[in-house]
């Protein structure tokens, strides 16, 4: 019996000897180019049956994206783990981690049974093969790297919502195609220094519901994480620190639909960005977010039942009439001590500017009380209704829906409905454009209840679906990623139709003759608005703007509710 299994051990270490990765090869500060990388996994796929590789989409270069899909059973229906790298190839700590894992699971080293793993070998091929030294400044290792925007210079981890770039769109057909229960998004962090190799970005446990949140924040990812110290590797939570120092304390990161891990948790997909330190040394970064991918998928298949259980669960807190919040901050007044490691930070005159400069002294490590500010509390809510009605106009927005597989029913009809509409009465716009977009952000909007007449070939969507959170983080304007933030409705923002001067005066002037209402209404408005009152022009568009003629759709948001 124990020659059976020296044999079975020494055959598998053999295999994994001749299967060395690029990065194994090298001198632990190197990782692959694209076409190395490429080449790998074929190998792999030819000579190993648990391992395939399928192609989704394409990146916006025109090169399919390759995913690599390890399955040690035959059950299709068998729940998946999605392992998602290079979204930033400037930080390629997972591409190397992950064909080390694969070859693993292919040669036996490592088996789940009960799970199929499928890893996007790079997302942002683009990034991948613009190839430097330089664009991660102070990065340690490895010796060249990709770079972050991709072909069209979008940053892909802030378009999972307004899909403007084919790589997204082709995540979304991945996700789908898998429907995972967990999800791992591979980066390599910067910001602030400390001792921590290996950081970690949970999805926030408010956006997955209280049942589910509770369970990933307090149960599933604790276990991951003291599994992984006790392989020597200490964790922390994101730092998301800069020009500051964290000893002073920092919040959890709130991931929002337009990233990775806020996407996927729209479909109550658990999830977990990976952030390795860019200035610990690349050989070490690679093996912290192995280990982690490796306890984590050792979790999954030993919890699998529990998780997809809760996963469903979560659902039934999603009924129609239900509150559900679309906005956050964090509660200032709620934190957990945590034993922090860093270093001592101080200021001392730069070299550059002759000002003070923040600077941490390494040789000076400590362990110090730090408040981790973890809870949210909502500031938006909105009841959930039973139906969304979107205008068959809306080509956009009904390519996104279908392809993030929401069930729509086209009406077969012309019908008058009791709907609920929203028109938009204030908003902010950022000054510079991001990622393509003059992103909105602190939108109002009104909601009235009205008869309206729907269109024959308009989508009744049901909010009664596996998708409703991302339905509702869309749809609903004030979302914070909503379609509406994201331009996509700009269009209902400005009028159409004017007036010519020497022609209205006179309607005008019978408008506020035959309308008392309006006429005190406009006396009034002149008392308080001293700039109407000094301004001819402003006042015959103010009667214009609160007459029968001023065009009703300035405004309307198009997709209505039914409650």
């Amino acid at each position: 019996m124990k020659s059976t299994v020296l044999i079975a051990i020494f055959s598998s270490v053999l295999m994994t000897a001749q299967w060395t990765t690029p990065f194994e090869k090298g001198n632990g500060n190197q990782s692959p180019n694209y076409e190395q990388m490429v080449k790998y996994y074929d190998e792999l796929d030819r000579n190993f049956e648990n391992i395939s590789i399928e192609n989704f989409g394409n990146d916006d270069n025109g090169e399919p994206i390759k995913v690599v899909v390890y399955s040690n059973t035959k059950d299709k229906k068998a729940p998946v783990v999605l392992i998602n790298n290079g979204i930033h190839p400037g930080e390629p700590d997972g591409i190397d981690a992950t064909m080390m894992l694969m070859r693993d699971l292919a040669t036996g080293k490592i088996k789940f049974n009960h799970l199929r793993i499928a890893a996007i070998q790079c997302y942002n091929i683009s990034g991948i093969v613009r190839r430097g030294q330089l664009s991660r400044a102070g990065q340690n290792g490895p010796e060249e790297y990709g770079f972050r925007g991709n072909a069209r210079n979008y940053d892909l981890n802030r378009d999972f919502i307004k899909n403007d770039t084919e790589n997204a769109k082709a995540f979304q057909e991945i996700f789908h195609a898998f429907r995972p229960i967990y999800f791992i998004d591979n980066h390599v962090s910067n910001g602030a220094d400390y001792q921590y190799l290996f950081s970690y970005i949970s999805t926030n446990k408010e956006r997955l519901g209280k049942k589910l949140g509770s369970y990933f924040s307090q149960k599933m990812q604790p276990e991951i994480l003291k599994n992984l110290e006790a392989k020597g590797i200490m964790t922390t939570p994101y730092v998301n620190i800069h020009e500051d120092t964290p000893d002073r304390g920092f919040a959890a990161f709130m991931d929002s639909p337009r990233y990775a891990t806020g996407y996927t948790t729209l479909f109550n997909t658990l999830g977990t960005v990976v952030e390795t330190h860019m200035l610990k040394p690349y050989k070490d970064r690679v093996r912290a977010t192995y280990e982690y991918m490796v306890n984590a998928l050792q979790y999954v298949e030993n919890h699998t039942n529990e998780v997809k259980q809760l996963m469903e669960e979560s659902l039934e807190d999603l009924q129609p009439s239900r509150q559900y919040a679309i906005q956050w901050i964090i509660d200032s007044t709620q934190f957990r001590n945590i034993d922090f490691k860093g270093f001592e930070a101080g200021r001392k005159p730069s070299e550059v500017s002759g000002k003070p400069r923040l600077f941490y002294d390494r040789q000076k490590p400590f362990t110090r009380k730090v408040k981790f500010y973890v809870d949210y509390e909502p500031t938006k809510m909105v009841t959930i209704p039973r139906f969304y009605v979107v205008p068959k106009s809306e080509n956009r927005v009904i390519s996104d829906l279908r392809r993030n597989k929401i069930n729509m029913t086209s009406l077969p009809k012309d019908s008058v409905v009791t709907v609920e509409v929203y028109r938009i009465t204030d908003f902010k716009t950022v000054k510079n454009p991001y990622e393509g977009h003059y992103l909105h952000y602190d939108t109002f909007a009104k909601k009235e209840t009205k008869q309206m007449l729907l269109r024959k070939g308009d989508w009744l969507v049901s909010t009664q679906q596996n998708g409703v959170k991302y339905l509702l983080e869309t749809l609903e304007p004030e979302a914070v990623d909503s379609f509406f933030n994201w331009n996509f409705f700009d269009a209902i923002l400005s009028q159409k139709e004017y007036f010519s001067d020497y022609v209205f005066e006179d309607t005008a002037a019978d408008l506020l003759k035959k309308n008392a209402a309006l006429r005190t209404a406009f006396e009034m408005e002149k008392i308080v608005n001293q700039d109407l009152a000094n301004n001819p022009n402003a006042q015959l568009d103010w009667v214009y703007k609160h007459s029968p003629y001023y065009e009703a759709t300035v405004g309307l948001y198009p997709v209505v509710r039914i409650p």
